[in-house]
């Protein structure tokens, strides 16, 4: 058994296990069928999953796939392991690592029972989204907490939740970009986040009222938008804005990866790219702050897809800033998050003792 004493699960969204057609199609029935992400009736989701989409989506998807897919695998699980592994050398003997995939494998439930057999005595679980949402944090928490509930003995379980304006987050956004920005010398620096339904971020409301009822509603974090997707992404983008030194009318904000007809929160990287081309923008460069690792989303919707679109539209040059990773830094910022929880963890079962002691 090993004398671990913690165990750190990092979870990301999902990965099939190969780009074949197959593949492709069993990772997007239990992705698509999950009610947080197609937050509609039961039977119209399976209806829209099973009649509309698997019978046509698949393919076109598995082509996608196999265009970035690595010896290895996909990116997304390449640079998950690369980041298990060197947050496992970072932290030291004292703690197990293990890399799950709220879709797919390696499962939520496999990184549980690995990392109770290698004896931890608490686990940390942290989803890979550095923004809050319920279609992705809050599906991957309550999968965890699902499968942590069916081992019988499991040690207690803490999670975080966001980490959008964490220092370490941001100042390893800024290191990866600052290199690159320098020589490439854009015109303008474009922050393409995942997007969401409306309804769901509307949902995160607290008064009803605030949420995409102006042009500045996400300006500032309050009380009224404190869960807010859309908000935490903003100010994801000052931060990282503030450490490049960016000047205003030089960066903006987008969001990608739209899925319907139904209104998604705008606006659309797809629409503000012919935007940015006919003010005069050549050189383009994109990050997205919101894939700490590279995936199908930035390799092939931004690098490949998007820098087309640039190109048809009069743009010239389309940047592509690479995600985090497991640079360094990130690799230091997870440690951070996994280490501040663990005291956060400590501090509360303290009280909790001195409590019942009182009692």
């Amino acid at each position: 058994m090993s004398e671990s004493r913690a165990g750190i699960l990092l979870i990301n969204l999902g990965t099939p296990d190969s780009p074949g057609v197959g593949d492709v199609r069993r990772y997007l029935r239990e992705f698509l069928s999950d009610p947080r992400v197609i937050d509609i009736s039961a039977p119209a989701r399976w209806a829209l999953v099973n009649l509309l989409i698997l019978p046509l989506r698949p393919r076109r998807t598995a082509k996608q796939y196999a265009s970035v897919w690595l010896d290895e695998g996909s990116p997304l699980l390449v640079h998950g392991r690369a980041l298990e592994a060197s947050l496992a050398d970072a932290l030291g003997a004292d703690f197990s690592v293990e890399l799950a995939m709220r879709y797919g494998n390696p499962s939520i439930r496999a990184g549980l029972l690995a990392l109770c057999a290698a004896g931890v005595e608490r686990i940390v679980g942290i989803p890979l989204f550095p923004q809050y949402s319920d279609a992705a944090t809050g599906s991957a928490l309550a999968k965890l907490e699902e499968e942590h509930a069916r081992i019988a003995g499991a040690p207690p379980l803490t999670t975080l939740q966001s980490f959008y304006d964490d220092p370490g987050y941001i100042d390893a956004e800024r290191e990866v970009a600052a290199p690159l920005l320098a020589e490439f010398a854009p015109d303008h620096v474009l922050m393409s986040f995942h997007g969401l339904p409306e309804r769901q971020v509307k949902r995160t409301d607290a008064s009803g009222a605030h949420c995409l009822a102006s042009e500045s509603c996400c300006d500032a974090i309050g009380s009224d938008n404190r869960g807010c997707y859309r908000a935490h992404c903003y100010a994801t983008a000052r931060g990282i804005a503030r450490a490049l030194g960016l000047r205003d009318a030089t960066h903006s904000v987008a969001f990608q990866s739209r899925l319907g007809r139904t209104p998604w929160i705008r606006p659309y990287t797809d629409e503000v790219l012919p935007e940015l081309a006919g003010r005069g923008v050549r050189r383009l460069a994109v990050m997205c702050p919101a894939f700490v690792a590279d995936c199908l989303e930035t390799v092939e919707e931004i690098a490949v897809r998007a820098r087309a679109q640039w190109q048809a539209v009069g743009g010239e040059k389309l940047l592509l800033v690479p995600s985090l990773n497991a640079t360094p830094r990130f690799t230091q910022t997870v440690a951070s998050l996994a280490m501040d929880a663990l005291r956060a963890d400590s501090g509360r079962s303290g009280e909790e003792r001195a409590g019942g002691g009182q009692a």
